[in-house]
C-alpha cells in the first residue's frame, strides 16, 4: 500500500480556493465524523437505516450503480468503509484499486477490509490541487461526498477539476449525492437533512438536480443522473483529446 501526503493548507483564506478558514473546519468536522467508533455502525446505520428509510435510496441502488460503472482500474473517493467495493464483482480477480479519502480512519478501515486486492492509498483533500502521483484510472467513483462538501455545487464542483487528471481520456466517472433542491424530497428527510447541515456534517443546503446537471455536463461528455428518493445517481464520460 502506498500513501500521499495531502498538501499542506493554510490558515486564513486560501489565495487558490477563497475558502476560508471557517469553512475549513466545517469540512474538517464533516470529515471527522468517521472516526473509528462511528465506521463500525455507518454501514447498518448510515447505509442501511438512512439510506434506505430517510434518503429512500437503498444500498442495493447504489450497489448496482457500482457494478454497472467500475471498472478493473478503479479509484473511490471519500472512500466510507469500503461497503460497496467489498461487494462489486470485478472482473478480474486482481483489479488494480486505488482508495483517496482526506480521513485516514476511513483509509486504514476501508485499506484492511480491501486487502485482498492491495489497495493504493492517498490522502488528499478533492478541494484542493491533488499531488497524487500515480498512473490514470479507467473509473473514479465520487459516492455520498459532495453532499459533505461545504459551499454552493459550483465551489463542490472544483474536485471535478482536480480528479480530472487521474482519470483517463474516455474513463467513467460516477457516484451518488444527497440533493435538497429539484427533487422529491421525502418528509422524513427534512429534518434530518435540516440537523445534518447545521452541525456541518452535511453541506447541501443548496445543492440541486439542475446545479449538479450543469456542473458535469460543463466537465464530462455523455452525462446522465437518475434519482431515487433525495439521492441522485451519476454517471459521466471524461472528455477525450481532440485530435
Amino acid at each position: 500500500m502506498r500513501e500521499e501526503s495531502p498538501v499542506p493548507q493554510t490558515s486564513g483564506v486560501n489565495e487558490s480556493t477563497g475558502e476560508t478558514e471557517q469553512t475549513a473546519k466545517q469540512r474538517a468536522l464533516g470529515a471527522g465524523v468517521y472516526g473509528r467508533f462511528g465506521l463500525h455502525f455507518y454501514d447498518a446505520g448510515v447505509l442501511g437505516v438512512s439510506s434506505l428509510l430517510v434518503w429512500r435510496c437503498s444500498s442495493r441502488l447504489v450497489l448496482a450503480h457500482y457494478q454497472a460503472n467500475v471498472s478493473v482500474n478503479h479509484l473511490d473517493v471519500g472512500v466510507g468503509t469500503g461497503y460497496f467495493l467489498d461487494r462489486v464483482t470485478f472482473s478480474s480477480p486482481t483489479p488494480r484499486l486505488g482508495l483517496l479519502d482526506l480521513n485516514g480512519n476511513s483509509l486504514t478501515h476501508t485499506a484492511r477490509r480491501l486487502i485482498r486486492y492491495s489497495p493504493e492509498i492517498y490522502r488528499a483533500d478533492v478541494l484542493q490541487p491533488i499531488a497524487v502521483r500515480a498512473e490514470q484510472f479507467d473509473s473514479i467513483g465520487l459516492n455520498y461526498l459532495l453532499h459533505c462538501l461545504p459551499g454552493p455545487m459550483e465551489a463542490k464542483a472544483v474536485a471535478f477539476d482536480n480528479l480530472g487528471p487521474l482519470l483517463r481520456p474516455g474513463g467513467t466517472f460516477f457516484g451518488g449525492t444527497v440533493l435538497r433542491h429539484g427533487i422529491r424530497l421525502p418528509l422524513q428527510a427534512r429534518g434530518l437533512m435540516a440537523a445534518y447541515n447545521s452541525m456541518g456534517i452535511f453541506g447541501n443546503d443548496r445543492d440541486s438536480l439542475d446545479g449538479l446537471r450543469s456542473e458535469l455536463e460543463s466537465r464530462f461528455e455523455d452525462v446522465s443522473i437518475e434519482t431515487h428518493g433525495c439521492v441522485a445517481l451519476f454517471r459521466a464520460r471524461a472528455r477525450t483529446a481532440v485530435a
